[in-house]
């Protein structure tokens, strides 16, 4: 790359433009969130419980998910890359009567803004392929948590990845490409945009190298969005949803398409 920080503006600039794309989009749906829908998935619905706690989540793109873990009654603080992001997740908190905060930052730095330690933090879905280091993102929820307190993630499975054409393990040099958005809005306008893979023990180990301790993790053969190509839709898994849609990759079996994990910060 041209230099070490390209990709900041690089992907920055390009989660702008998606952020315009996205709130207009049946994909993420804002009337219906707007009128009281949750934006929060089966998974994590099922795996946490967040009223009366303080939940940091990062790249929180336009607040729908942090928004959402308010109206369950959590204290939420979001932090995102994108400053058109982050301003529409203030209009939303604003609009539906929600207090949360919302923060603008490259995640590395955000621990220089942030006042507080929380119970929970948490990120989400297609979150981690946007960052060149694992260790300073461990080093960062570890810093945030208070102790006893917990992380919590659910991501797409890097095997998705890989069934896309991308590298399992890491590299050296980032991917770089021309892209626009997964949204069904998707205008043929592109943006450069800088990712890097990660394999499930890079994750694993950088959690357990800042000293959390990891108590669950659980696979799944299936996506909640249809946000790849080639997804085909099934009947629900049963878990506790009102949302009886999901999205399977087959290729003769079932893909593992995401991966949920939940760790504690020792007392």
């Amino acid at each position: 790359m041209r230099r070490s920080m390209d990709y900041l503006t690089l992907n920055q600039t390009a989660w702008n433009h998606r952020t315009l794309e996205h709130l207009d989009s049946s994909f993420y749906d804002v009337d219906g969130f707007l009128a009281g829908n949750s934006s929060l998935q089966e998974i994590e619905l099922a795996d946490l419980e967040v009223k009366g706690k303080s939940l940091l989540h990062l790249q929180c793109h336009f607040g729908l998910d942090s928004l959402s873990f308010a109206r369950m009654g959590a204290k939420v603080t979001g932090v995102d890359l994108s400053d058109t992001a982050i301003h529409h997740a203030r209009r939303l908190a604003e609009a539906c009567h929600l207090e949360a905060n919302f923060i603008c930052s490259d995640l590395y730095q955000a621990g220089e803004k942030l006042q507080q330690k929380f119970d929970i933090v948490y990120t989400s879905y297609g979150v981690l392929c946007w960052l060149p280091d694992l260790r300073r993102w461990a080093e960062l929820i570890a810093e945030s948590l208070q102790p006893g307190g917990q992380f919590y993630m659910v991501e797409f499975h890097p095997v998705q990845a890989l069934m896309e054409g991308y590298s399992y393990f890491a590299q050296q040099t980032p991917d770089v490409e021309e892209e626009g958005t997964y949204t069904e809005n998707a205008s043929d306008t592109k943006h450069t945009m800088v990712t890097w893979p990660h394999s499930l023990a890079d994750v694993v180990n950088a959690l357990i190298g800042v000293g959390l301790k990891i108590d669950a993790i659980q696979e799944f053969p299936f996506s909640p969005y249809d946000a790849f190509d080639n997804l085909v839709s099934g009947e629900s898994l049963g878990l506790s949803s009102d949302r009886p849609r999901y999205y399977q990759l087959h290729q003769g079996k079932p893909i593992p398409m995401v991966y949920s994990l939940s760790a504690t910060k020792p007392r």
